[in-house]
């Protein structure tokens, strides 16, 4: 089935909560760093301006610029919306306002939108869906992020999320997945048996982020490939 642009809603995060969200040290920025999922985020611009290396990975990249604006213009007070209607589901202290939200979303969105068409001429926005094959060879990055899309979505099912994971972990030595709850803000029915799976092979981790917009999603998964004594 083809994926539909009707299907997206746009929703774009920016460096400073990438950094927050996945523990990212200066020495982190230094390495190779993929983006599963990262839509239209202004991580990759961002860092692209500092010196780092960061590919992004969405399928909805296999669409114009024109479009994707379009789009985000479409649903961007359906979405306020729904913000102002669950606002008691947020942590309003570092985005202290529906308003202040708003304008930082759309500032990240805007940031990408002014890089997209340049950035994918660079190779740094890559048009692929997870779980499907990423055409690159093992080990192309150093860490790999999942940003709100994997064990929050449940209903996709334990395969899914299991396929998509080991794709990520081809291409990535470390993948880093947020936030660990579904999109209820509970914990993730996932989680437990993901980690079940993957700890027979890598090392797992739960960690505490600096970060929390929706309550409950303040924790951080960490899959590393176990060293070989």
């Amino acid at each position: 089935m083809a994926f539909k642009l009707s299907s997206v809603v746009p929703w774009g995060r920016n460096i400073d909560e990438y950094k927050e969200m996945f523990l990212l040290t200066d020495d982190d920025m230094k390495k190779k760093i993929a983006g599963f999922g990262d839509g239209p985020a202004s991580f990759n611009r961002q860092a692209a301006e500092l010196g780092c290396s960061v590919t992004s990975f969405d399928p909805i990249y296999s669409f114009t610029k024109q479009q994707l604006e379009a789009r985000i213009g479409e649903v961007r007070d359906i979405v306020m919306q729904q913000m102002a209607e669950n606002a008691e589901n947020y942590v309003w202290d570092k985005i202290r306002s529906l308003d202040e939200l708003e304008q930082t979303r759309m500032s990240a969105m805007g940031i990408f939108l002014d890089d997209y068409e340049q950035g994918k001429k660079d190779g740094r926005y890559v048009c692929h869906e997870l779980p499907q094959r990423v055409p690159l060879p093992d080990d192309s990055f150093d860490i790999g992020l999942s940003s709100h899309f994997l064990l929050m979505y449940t209903s996709l099912g334990y395969d899914f999320h299991i396929r998509a994971i080991s794709e990520m972990l081809r291409v990535c030595r470390q993948v880093r997945i947020f936030p660990l709850c579904d999109l209820d803000s509970n914990d993730s029915e996932m989680i437990q048996k993901v980690i079940a799976h993957f700890s027979q092979s890598y090392d797992t981790q739960i960690k505490q982020t600096g970060y929390q917009f929706q309550k409950g999603a303040d924790r951080l998964l960490i899959i590393n490939r176990k060293l070989e004594l």
